[in-house]
């Protein structure tokens, strides 16, 4: 029979801070951090919340919507989450999803070659053409060097995001995950961003790591 302290430890994780872009609006964790109007151009909006955070990055305005929708989203959740900056980044994992996958980009690549006269691909565009860009552009800013997944589902899935980054932690392959739906169609798009992380106590304001609480938070 084992011993007791031999036992595999219940592993306990936690949601340490979000945030959520939708409807031209801005929010980290509970808090209304910036409105825009909802008919606003999603470029301008863009632009406008980039400048409101100060985010200081000028890579920024040569990504597409989809980069730019995320990298502000998951910049703006890192600031609200104490000890961020600490955690081991080797062992950091990036696991994000979308329904429209590269489809903005996707369309304006193939508007820049359907003009077999004035037939122009565009290669700034066209490294955009991947949704796991998005990845690429989160990592290279924050130096992330974990393991990465992006999915295309057909709508949010928060058993998905949850079942994923649980078996991450769970196996060891990280200690952390920062997780994310970042979606952008047209004019239409979302974001919602969260980190989930060990833990070795319980701490103040931190939401279990569970689907439910996931749908919860992305619902609000």
């Amino acid at each position: 029979m084992p011993l007791p302290f031999l036992r595999k430890y219940k592993l306990e994780t936690s949601i340490t801070s979000y945030c959520k872009i939708r409807n031209r609006s801005v929010w980290v964790n509970e808090d209304l951090f910036f409105e825009g109007s909802p008919a606003e151009d999603l470029g301008a909006f863009l632009g406008t919340a980039y400048k409101k955070a100060e985010l200081n990055y000028p890579k920024f305005f040569k990504m597409d919507k989809l980069c730019k929708l995320g990298t502000l989203a998951t910049e703006l959740m890192i600031r609200t989450n104490p000890g961020f900056n600490e955690l081991p980044k080797q062992e950091m994992a990036l696991v994000f999803a979308n329904s429209a996958s590269s489809l903005d980009s996707d369309r304006n690549h193939a508007n820049a070659i359907s003009d077999k006269q004035n037939y122009f691909p565009s290669p700034s565009v066209f490294v955009y053409t991947l949704p796991n860009i998005l990845i690429g552009e989160i990592a290279i800013k924050h130096k992330i060097t974990g393991e990465n997944a992006f999915f295309v589902s057909e709508a949010f899935d928060a058993e998905l995001l949850f079942s994923y980054s649980r078996i991450l932690l769970e196996k060891d392959n990280a200690s952390s995950v920062v997780c994310g739906w970042v979606n952008v169609d047209g004019q239409s798009a979302e974001a919602f961003v969260y980190c989930v992380k060990k833990l070795n106590f319980k701490q103040e304001n931190h939401k279990a790591h569970n689907s439910k609480n996931i749908q919860h938070l992305y619902s609000l």
